[in-house]
């Protein structure tokens, strides 16, 4: 019987983390549409700034091949 206490006292909590972390996460979110929101009033395109943030996060050898990728297919449609 004890361990059943112990077990749903850990549920509670771990339900309680996942609480807090899922509001954190919809506080950043929104954080980050005010931000994109301030960059497309400044005249920045938001889509190109959130393709460096992905090409940013890559490894440079990923990076490179997908940049070689790329330019080997437009060259195949003349471009």
């Amino acid at each position: 019987m004890k361990q059943e206490v112990f077990t749903k006292e850990q549920l509670q909590q771990i339900i309680s983390k996942l609480e807090k972390l899922e509001q954190d996460k919809a506080n950043i979110a929104e954080d980050i549409k005010e931000v994109c929101g301030e960059a497309r009033s400044q005249g920045f395109d938001v889509s190109t700034i959130k393709q460096i943030l992905k090409i940013r996060k890559m490894d440079q050898e990923k990076r490179i091949e997908q940049e070689e990728l790329l330019k080997l297919y437009l060259d195949a449609v003349d471009m």
